[in-house]
């Protein structure tokens, strides 16, 4: 496992796991979640887990009650219709960057490396985190959302 959830005992215990049910993780990335609503399911319970990153896929656990989905979350509903669920008994996200992610230069999530700013979640994305700070205009980057915040970077014409 290649990430240590936080609060992972808590997190487990709020889903209130029914031992034949089915879950899904929303944020798959080191198993290590799906690793312990697997541990509370019987063998006739079922876990979908979505992630886009190829490295969270080649870290799959494998367990016939695991179905790993390599596409983003937002397709949760058209995957659920496509397996046949109806309907699930809990849901879980873990919304945000992995250790795993910060910990690899070449993922361009942190400062702590010389890397190429990147930052892509599936890194087959289009656009890097460098890509965007470097074409878009100041315009783009400076979003309504933030400036209603008082919130905004002020690039002064530099770009990484």
């Amino acid at each position: 496992m290649y990430h240590k959830p936080v609060m992972l005992n808590e997190t487990i215990d709020c889903l209130e796991i029914k031992k034949d049910g089915v879950y899904v993780d929303l944020t798959y990335g080191g198993g290590g979640h799906s690793k312990a609503i697997l541990n509370d399911l019987s063998h006739k319970g079922k876990l979908l887990a979505f992630d886009h990153d190829e490295d969270a896929i080649e870290n799959k656990i494998s367990d016939n009650r695991l179905l790993v989905i390599n596409q983003n979350f937002k397709f949760l509903k058209q995957n659920l219709n496509y397996h046949g669920y109806t309907m699930v008994d809990g849901v879980l996200a873990d919304l945000g960057v992995s250790s795993y992610q910060f910990d690899k230069p070449e993922r361009g999530f942190s400062i702590r490396h010389e890397s190429k700013l990147d930052m892509r979640m599936n890194k087959n994305g289009e656009l890097s985190a460098s890509e965007i700070l470097n074409n878009y205009s100041d315009c783009l980057l400076y979003t309504s959302d933030a400036a209603d915040e008082g919130l905004g970077v002020d690039l002064g014409g530099r770009r990484i």
